[in-house]
């Protein structure tokens, strides 16, 4: 008879869990993994997984909330540090690009993946929002330090475009030998900043 798990019991496996998933479904895709792969890759029974997460599906809603949670506890460290609504745009945009680079299999599975069912996942949608906010809050403390003009939403949407779609060229190796992805980034964030000013 399986023994009577403790809190502790549960949150150290389900992290142990998450992790080695979070490496399989990078190295494989999330079709490529099995719960029998991943009992295996954690040296436990093919049933053990299903103690803790309901099938597959939930593995990787953990797994990605996980990353969002990382991405948006880094951002939120950023922003604090920042002196002014500059050096905290500044600093939020730097902490995004260095989750990116630093965990590119977790940003993988965060942003380059639709799960089905979202919604039956109340902590990756928790998650989500939090992330989404982090990318929200240093731009509306530039539209309230009268630099920006425009709805927050939108303009975060917009810076967000230029660093995951700069961030995904670089990390799939697309850009060209002789541009660097830091002064790309920069140009662009410049360029749309000094339209979005022109424009108010």
């Amino acid at each position: 008879m399986p023994r009577v798990l403790s809190e502790t019991d549960l949150a150290d496996f389900r992290e142990r869990l998450c992790g080695a998933a979070e490496r399989l479904f990078a190295e494989h895709g999330p079709d490529g993994v099995t719960m029998r792969q991943l009992a295996v890759e954690l040296g436990v029974s093919p049933m053990t997984p299903y103690r803790y997460f309901k099938d597959k599906d939930a593995i990787l809603a953990a797994v990605r909330a996980n990353g969002f949670n990382r991405f948006a506890a880094a951002l939120e460290a950023a922003f604090e540090q920042g002196t002014d609504a500059v050096d905290r745009s500044r600093l939020v945009g730097d902490a995004y690009v260095a989750f990116a680079l630093g965990e590119p299999a977790a940003y993988k599975l965060m942003f380059d993946l639709m799960q089905p069912h979202e919604g039956d996942y109340p902590e990756l949608m928790a998650a989500e929002a939090r992330a989404l906010a982090t990318q929200t809050r240093h731009v509306q403390g530039m539209i309230d330090a009268g630099i920006l003009r425009g709805d927050v939403k939108m303009l975060a949407h917009m810076f967000w475009s230029i660093l995951h779609g700069t961030l995904v060229l670089q990390l799939a190796g697309k850009l060209s030998p002789d541009i660097d992805p830091s002064a790309l980034r920069s140009q662009l964030v410049g360029a749309v900043a000094r339209g979005l000013t022109a424009a108010g």
